[in-house]
């Protein structure tokens, strides 16, 4: 895949921060592998992946993902009133998605992102922007 726009979903953020013994060479790779695109995620990421590091007095945690967020330049999108209204329509019609996906994935689309990446297998039946998982990854070298 050429260089492109991606949008980070939280489960691949944490394979590789927390460097998961599945998928952190997976991630090391794809990172390496498109080192030239702009990536996204929005702040629905911050607000899935740092309960756990407030929770467990693990700041260490929080400090390696805003290094990371920063050093990679990623764009954390808010979420405002057109991704929201997006988002309910996205839940309208794929009924099994979560409010928290459907956000991800309408900030996806008005970002104007090319792919999508995630580990939710669900996620791939959705239509409007490549869905693509940690596990497709490994298997298709995207």
């Amino acid at each position: 895949m050429t260089d492109s726009k991606i949008f980070l979903d939280t489960s691949p953020l944490i394979y590789f921060l927390e460097k998961s013994e599945s998928f952190y060479g997976i991630m090391a790779q794809f990172f390496t592998e498109h080192s030239n695109a702009e990536f996204v995620t929005s702040v629905a990421t911050i607000a899935e992946y740092f309960p756990l590091p407030y929770r467990n007095d693990d700041l260490a945690l929080i400090d390696a993902f805003n290094h990371f967020i920063t050093t990679m330049c990623i764009n954390v999108m808010s979420i405002d009133r057109p991704i929201a209204e997006k988002a309910a329509r996205i839940r309208a019609e794929y009924l099994s998605f979560k409010g928290m996906d459907s956000l991800q994935l309408a900030t996806a689309v008005i970002a104007g992102c090319d792919l999508f990446l995630t580990n939710d297998k669900q996620l791939r039946q959705f239509s409007e922007i490549s869905c693509v998982t940690v596990d497709d990854i490994s298997s298709q070298h995207i």
